[in-house]
């Protein structure tokens, strides 16, 4: 009876199982804590597509992309080093207000069940194997979820990026499709050129300032 309620489960769609701990959100706010315990011991990947899900939309709240990206952080690094997920107290009880949160993952859902329409289970299947390729993919939520933790805010698809290409990661190991974890992948590099880019014309731009200070 277990092992069919087991399948039955596994057989729900991601995004039906997010929109029920959408609905299943306190008014008021909730911890990270709280989050971990709501979606269990093994459903740390589905915490991760559910964190990335509020930087899908345009509209983001001060200061989420630090905490959300430093719980995928340390989802990533337990999974790297097959430990138990361990959160530090000061972020571990950190409140996170759900009146602004919860409309904003309502709106956002939409992109995951877009998402996850075009995944199909057992493509490119060395890309989800264990072993070594197993820690690329681990490695790459680490990656992913630092540069959604870097000070670029407001700029336009600072955040966008690097939560697509987390949420790609993380429907791909989720369903063992190694499209969507290539996807994933690219979805990273591309921040990274991204960003290179911000860095480079800021530097551009601060240098003729400087320039014309002196001229």
């Amino acid at each position: 009876m277990k092992h069919e309620q087991e399948q039955f489960l596994d057989n729900i769609p991601l995004s039906q199982k997010i929109r029920a701990m959408v609905r299943s959100l306190p008014r008021t706010g909730i911890t990270l804590s709280e989050l971990i315990q709501l979606v269990g011991k093994d459903g740390l990947l589905i915490l991760a597509g559910l964190l990335t899900l509020v930087f899908l939309i345009p509209v983001s709240i001060p200061g989420v992309s630090t905490v959300f990206g430093a719980a995928i952080l340390l989802i990533g690094l337990s999974r790297l080093f097959g430990r138990e997920l361990w959160v530090p107290e000061r972020l571990k009880h950190r409140v996170i207000g759900t009146r602004k949160l919860r409309p904003l993952l309502r709106k956002a859902l939409p992109w995951m069940v877009k998402i996850e329409k075009v995944s199909r289970p057992n493509r490119i299947q060395w890309l989800v194997a264990k072993g070594p390729i197993q820690y690329l993919n681990d490695a790459a939520l680490v990656l992913g979820a630092v540069l959604l933790m870097m000070p670029f805010g407001l700029i336009p698809f600072s955040n966008t990026f690097p939560a697509v290409a987390l949420l790609f990661l993380a429907i791909g190991l989720l369903q063992r499709d190694g499209v969507c974890v290539l996807l994933g992948h690219i979805g990273n590099l591309f921040t990274i050129l991204y960003f290179s880019l911000l860095i480079g014309g800021g530097g551009l731009a601060a240098r003729e300032v400087f320039q014309r200070m002196n001229g």
